[in-house]
């Protein structure tokens, strides 16, 4: 299936059903009297957060969401039907912004959540509700209101314990092979991941979710390489997993280009808690090993942990420290929504 983290649009919720102007006309009956039922209300438009769903393809190919609208009123004090919702069913992560791309409307980050995005209209009254001592023969109904309407863009932001970021061909796939049953494409090419890729990591009886996006370049946050658009899909992480290649020959070059572009996207990530993989060092002497080892400490006061995602080395030493930070960010996480949930809950006791 196709990954789309991005989509724009349109969304309408229902009218509301019109009244209905009837008088009862029945044999023997001198004064019926008005009968005209009310119409029936707009469909609302509903977006509901289901599990299994990691993209957002089935909005590539149809932007209108329309919901049903309210039946009219009949005769016979008959109220019209209430018109059908319309529900959009969208993965776990994904912002609803409004059609400026910047404001937030809401942030859908737990299953089974769901939301009203436009109300349906209000139905009009029939000519029955206008009838009083003074005015026995009303002829007067209202319309239904209409639905509201609007364009929003949709933006996925996947939801990962930690995240793996770098320059392109920096080992980031095969390292996320060898820790998962994810399949990512490996090549010896430049920006073979062109989506990102999610993978479940087992160690020492705990899981946590591992992203991989697309390797940065210098000048990304300008739209050079495949830009930092995919930078969102790390946001919500607890640990960065920063791959460095250790078989080329300015190591630092590479770690401040990528630290450069964190910082250029902002979102927070550069304040995230960082681990420092020096990858391929298979293919490295010890001494080589040392000296960029020795390097990249100069820059950064990260853990710094050798490794090799082909032969496995340090690998299940990285996993270790990775489980650790996302630990520490899980147990946060609870602190914080514990605290919330403190504020949130009104005082219970007497009152004078």
């Amino acid at each position: 299936m196709k990954f789309l983290d991005q989509a724009k649009i349109f969304v309408k919720s229902g009218d509301g059903g019109g009244g209905c102007v009837s008088f009862r006309r029945e044999k023997y009956v001198e004064y019926g009297g008005p009968d005209g039922g009310d119409g029936g209300r707009g469909g609302d438009v509903v977006v509901e957060v289901v599990e299994n769903l990691n993209t957002l393809i089935d909005y590539r190919y149809q932007q209108h969401f329309k919901a049903e609208k309210g039946r009219p009123g009949m005769g016979r004090q008959r109220t019209g039907a209430a018109g059908q919702p319309k529900t959009l069913k969208l993965p776990v992560g994904t912002q609803i912004l409004a059609e400026d791309g910047e404001t937030l409307i809401v942030d859908l980050v737990k299953a089974g959540q769901t939301l009203v995005l436009a109300r349906g209209g209000d139905p009009g009254f029939g000519n029955m509700r206008y009838r009083s001592a003074t005015n026995r023969a009303p002829r007067r109904s209202t319309p239904g209101y209409p639905g509201e309407e609007m364009w929003l863009w949709l933006r996925l932001k996947l939801i990962a314990d930690a995240g793996l970021v770098g320059l392109p061909n920096a080992g980031k796939s095969t390292f996320l092979a060898a820790v998962s049953r994810a399949r990512p494409k490996i090549a010896d090419y430049p920006f073979t991941t062109l989506h990102p890729n999610l993978g479940v990591v087992g160690i020492d009886q705990e899981e946590f979710v591992l992203a991989d996006i697309p390797g940065l370049i210098e000048g990304a946050h300008e739209g050079h390489g495949l830009g930092d658009r995919f930078l969102g899909h790390v946001e919500r992480c607890g640990i960065l997993l920063h791959l460095v290649d250790g078989t080329q020959d300015d190591v630092a070059s590479a770690y401040r280009t990528i630290r450069g572009e964190l910082a250029a996207y902002g979102g927070g990530l550069t304040d995230k808690t960082e681990l420092i993989g020096l990858n391929k060092c298979d293919a490295l002497t010890a001494e080589e090993i040392a000296a960029k080892r020795a390097t990249l400490g100069e820059l950064s006061d990260a853990r710094i942990i050798s490794l090799s995602g082909v032969t496995g080395r340090g690998v299940k030493q990285a996993l270790r420290a990775l489980i650790a930070g996302v630990r520490a960010q899980r147990a946060a996480d609870k602190a914080a929504a514990a605290a919330q949930d403190a504020v949130d809950e009104p005082a219970i006791g007497w009152t004078p």
